[in-house]
This record gives structure tokens, C-alpha cells and sequence, in this order.
């Protein structure tokens, strides 16, 4: 298990604690302990007991559960009161902003032991009937259920890809094991489509005459089978699908379950409509499937929408970005803030990937959870920016800033201080329940300012657990247009916000697209190939990102 996995273990405890009513203290302790091991640099795994020991804030009976989930994955405390706790209940502990005395007043008093009787309850207005509830806390309630029930047993693309390897791997021991060696192995579906969220694991198989024999009752559990479609599971219960094929038609079938429906449906009316040959199955390579068609290769990650046809018939296909070209690693944060390293080993790490700049981008002021900097702690990292800067060869450490945006669309800083840095990320952190007029003004008038670079994850939302707050994306895209704003593309995994959908249009408006790791440790730059991933989905080349650029044409870029 990752410290990431060890500490929501432990959150989850403290909330089905507090459920019950026990101890406070301990569950402080516990919600302490989450926040203490989601920050560690070194993992859990690797430690000692006596280096767990060493952590401050965990002593002996936390260090045991440490041992206990490394050893088996379970923490039998937390299974003590989820037997006693109805598992419907469980789920609504992981509803965004509803916590454990709201569950307890739902429960207890209503008797509701599921999400889906969650909902109920609020389309009858019963909720307000509970004290401390109103009809904007019922709404809101209503709203964040909805939002969970429509994301559950969905999965990141970077998680489902960590499972998708293990399967393949999997797969292939037992292949070679059975003595076959011409065979291919591929993934399709949302997977190869590079959706940022999927719902299954998908794998094409060719040159397997008894996949049955595959399956075993652990690493890759057989469930049903429909012709040439085998369904199995994880032991995890990720659920997985194969197709099976011979390895003659590996292109034809590697084509069918790689691209969406309206994508297939309008690629099978371009070849009926005399723009191709309209049988192609039984071909060996997609490559084939292409030329029959008279088409260029439509790479995976296009193959969503049907207008990327039109784009390929005119043999206007993009060429899209590569992870490769990025030269810049823009929105870091340090110790300064909330990032667990230091400015110079944020800039050494950056470096030693390969990158020729950083730009280190702490929260501001207003951000006083993440201890953001007031001024004379800027003016100390600009002092301390400048001697790093003396003694680097080929390589450049930028005075950046993630800024505030005020609820009035204000920035967090004078303009004596903003004109200090070199670029300027704008983003919205707090006052989050906006409709769409609020939000829409409160951006625009932030790029407005002079001093704003870089307008930072857009919508503010967090993949399958927060629904961004709802914008004019036209509006605020011309917004950055007309005043020179590129928009960031939040690489983290769990964002991934701008939405690829509108990169497209973004582009038609001249606007540039940063991708930026919002990186709080060294590992965090590496989320860089997320957001690259994202971006060829939404067909942006180098000339589109900004941070494709070197040094000096990042700096033409973003001067006003």
C-alpha cells in the first residue's frame, strides 16, 4: 500500500468513528495521522518500526495498524464498527462535504441507510425537517449524491493503468507458461482512448485458442463468457473484459474496439459512401484498416468524436504533442507553502529530468491552510531564487506565483508585489458554491488584471469526487484571448482541468495551453505525462502549449 492508501485508511477510521460517537481525542489522533502521512517523503513500506516510531505524532498503538495494513491490506479496528454500520452508510462517508454528524442525523433520525435513499429523501424535502438542515443544505446534499452515484466504480486513468499493467503482466507470465509464443496482447477501449475517467479494463488478445486456461481463482478470476468476450475481475474486483482473435485479424479487431460508437458508426458511412473499401475485416495490422479506407492514421486518443474524420479526409490531422516536448515544468510549490521539498531540490529534480526551467508557483496569502506566503516570505524566496539562479549553468528557476483569486475577482497581492514576479498563475481556491453567472465574472475580471500569466485549473474540480463549479467556458476562453491569459491544464491526475473538450476551441482562439503538474514534491513533477496524455486528446501540438517553448519563447509568450 502507498501513504497515500496507509493515510485514507486512517481518515475513513476517524469518520466512522465519529459516526458512532467515540472517543474525540482519538479521532483527532486519527485525522492527524492522515494528515502526517500523506506528507511523508519516504515510504511506509520501506521503514523500519523503529523508523515508524520516529514519525512525530505516531505512537506505538498507530504504529501497530501501520503494520498491520502493510501486512495485510485490512485494519480490523476499522472492520469492528463497518460490521455494525449498515454499507450504504459507509458509502455516504465518502459524499464530498456531507461528514459524519450530518450521516448520523440522516440515519438515526430517518432511517436512511443508502445513497439511493439519500436522494429520495431530498426530492421529498425531508432532510429539512432535521435540525441544522435547510433547503440550501438539502440541495447541496442532493447535488453531491447525485455526483457520487453517477461516478461509483469509476476509475482515474492513472489508477486503471497501474491495474491494467499488473493484468498484462499477468496475462503474459501465463501465456509463455503454456508454451504459446506468437501472440499480442493490447489495450482498447477508454483505456487506449485516453479518457481521463474509465469504467472497465478492456484487452484485445490475439493467437489464444483456450483462453479459459488463462483464469485461475486469485490473480484473474473468471466470471462469464459470450462468444469471443471473456468477463473476469481482479482480485481486487476491477473489472476486466477480453476480446479474443485470431492473430489474422488483430488490426480489424484492434480498430473495432479501440474507438467510440459515433466514431466507428461515422468511419463505417465514410466507407460506405464510396470514400473507402467497405470491408475491412480480416486485416493483420490497423495500419491496413486506414489504407482500405483512404484515410491517414487516426491516432487511439482521436478516435472519440466523428468530426476528426473531416479533419482526416482534408489530411489536416494534427501532429500532436509529446512528452518530449516539454521544456519547462510551470506550477511547483516548496516548502514555502505546502510542498514537501525545498525550491533547490525542486530545480535540481527538474533538471535532472531534462527540463531547461521551473517555475515555482507557492500558494499565496489568502491560502492560509496551505500556509501561504505573505510578503516578507515572498521577498525571501525571490532573495533566495536569485542566488540559486548565480550558480546554475543552462538552466533557469522562474519567481512565479499561484494566486488567489478573490470572491470579487481581486488578486491576493498588491500590484507592487504581483509586478515582482516573473509570470502569474491565477486560481480559485475558496467560496467554491457559485452558479455559473458568479463564477463566469469572478474569472474573467481576474484575467483582466495586467499582471495574470496563466489562469490556473479552470472549473476547480476534482475527478470522480467534486464537480467543478459551473462556467461560461466560451466566455472565459475569450476572456484570455482578448488579454493575452494562456490556461493551464492541471496535470494532476485527480483534476485534469481544463477539460480536453474545450482545448479545441482554445486553440481556435489563439490561446496557449500551459500543462502544468501542480507538483508538491519532486514525484509530483512526473504527472507532467498525465496532463500530455490529455492533451493529444484534445489535439493540441506543440505550437498550442506554451511550455512546449524554450526559455526565450516562453518568455515572448507571456509578455503583454
Amino acid at each position: 500500500m502507498t501513504n497515500k492508501e496507509i493515510a485514507r485508511v486512517f481518515a475513513d477510521l476517524a469518520s466512522i468513528m465519529e459516526l458512532h460517537d467515540e472517543n474525540p481525542f482519538k479521532i483527532r489522533s486519527y485525522q492527524n495521522t492522515y494528515i502526517t502521512l500523506r506528507k511523508l517523503d519516504k515510504s511506509l513500506s520501506d521503514m523500519s518500526r523503529a523508523e515508524m516510531d520516529d514519525i512525530k505524532g505516531v505512537g506505538k498503538a498507530t504504529g501497530d495498524k501501520i503494520e498491520e495494513l502493510l501486512k495485510t491490506g485490512h485494519l480490523a479496528t476499522f472492520q469492528k464498527y463497518a460490521d455494525v454500520t449498515p454499507a450504504g452508510v459507509i458509502d455516504m462517508l465518502h459524499i464530498k462535504g456531507f461528514g459524519p454528524k450530518k450521516i448520523q442525523a440522516v440515519w438515526k433520525d430517518l432511517g436512511i441507510e443508502s445513497v439511493g435513499e439519500l436522494l429520495y429523501a431530498c426530492n421529498e424535502n425531508r432532510l429539512i425537517e432535521l435540525k441544522g438542515f435547510g433547503i440550501k443544505t438539502q440541495e447541496e446534499i442532493r447535488k453531491a449524491a447525485e455526483y457520487f452515484l453517477k461516478s461509483k466504480n469509476k476509475r482515474f486513468w492513472a489508477v486503471a493503468d497501474v491495474d491494467t499493467e499488473g493484468v498484462v503482466k499477468w496475462l503474459n507470465l501465463r501465456i509463455v507458461q503454456s508454451g504459446i509464443t506468437d501472440f499480442k496482447i493490447e489495450r482498447v477501449g477508454e483505456l487506449r482512448r485516453l479518457l481521463p475517467i474509465v469504467e472497465k479494463i478492456e484487452l484485445l488478445v490475439a493467437g489464444i485458442d483456450n483462453m479459459e486456461s488463462l483464469f485461475d481463482a486469485e490473480n484473474l478470476i473468471w466470471v462469464d463468457k459470450k462468444e469471443n468476450t471473456y468477463l473476469c475481475k481482479t482480485e481486487n474486483n476491477v473489472p476486466v473484459l477480453i476480446y479474443s482473435c485470431a492473430l489474422s485479424e488483430w488490426g480489424s479487431k484492434l480498430f473495432k474496439y479501440t474507438g467510440s460508437r459515433p466514431f466507428l458508426e461515422a468511419f463505417v458511412k465514410h466507407t460506405e459512401g464510396g470514400g473507402g473499401q467497405a470491408n475491412f475485416k480480416h486485416l493483420p495490422t490497423e495500419k491496413e484498416v486506414f489504407e482500405k479506407a483512404h484515410l491517414p492514421f487516426i491516432e487511439p486518443e482521436l478516435r472519440e468524436d466523428m468530426d476528426i474524420l473531416e479533419l482526416a479526409k482534408a489530411n489536416h490531422l494534427p501532429h500532436l504533442l509529446q512528452l518530449g516536448d516539454i521544456q519547462g515544468v510551470i506550477h511547483t510549490h516548496t516548502t514555502y507553502s505546502d510542498g514537501l521539498n525545498t525550491v533547490s531540490e525542486m530545480a535540481a529534480a527538474a533538471q535532472r529530468l531534462g527540463y531547461r526551467y521551473i517555475g515555482i508557483s507557492d500558494h499565496s496569502k489568502a491560502a492560509f491552510y496551505a500556509n501561504g506566503m505573505k510578503e516578507d516570505r515572498v521577498e525571501q524566496q525571490w532573495q533566495e531564487i536569485d542566488e540559486l539562479n548565480k550558480s546554475l549553468f543552462n538552466f533557469k528557476i522562474l519567481k512565479s506565483i499561484e494566486c488567489d483569486i478573490l470572491y470579487d475577482g481581486g488578486l491576493d497581492y498588491s500590484d507592487d508585489i504581483l509586478r515582482g514576479f516573473d509570470f502569474i498563475i491565477a486560481s480559485i481556491h475558496s467560496n467554491l458554491k457559485m452558479d455559473e453567472a458568479k463564477a463566469t465574472s469572478r474569472l474573467i475580471k481576474a484575467i483582466e488584471n495586467q499582471h495574470v500569466t496563466i489562469l490556473g485549473h479552470p472549473t476547480g474540480r476534482l475527478l470522480l469526487s467534486r464537480e467543478g463549479y459551473p462556467i461560461d467556458h466560451k466566455k472565459v476562453i475569450d476572456a484570455c484571448a482578448a488579454n493575452k491569459v494562456s490556461i493551464e491544464l492541471n496535470a494532476n491526475p485527480y483534476r485534469l482541468d481544463m477539460d480536453w473538450t474545450w482545448i479545441p476551441y482554445a486553440r481556435e482562439r489563439g490561446v496557449l495551453i500551459c500543462i502544468n503538474p501542480d507538483a508538491h514534491s519532486i514525484e509530483g513533477i512526473n504527472d507532467i505525462r498525465y496532463g500530455v496524455l490529455t492533451a493529444r486528446k484534445g489535439r493540441l501540438d506543440t505550437e498550442g502549449c506554451l511550455n512546449a517553448r524554450d526559455l526565450e519563447g516562453f518568455w515572448d509568450s507571456i509578455r503583454k
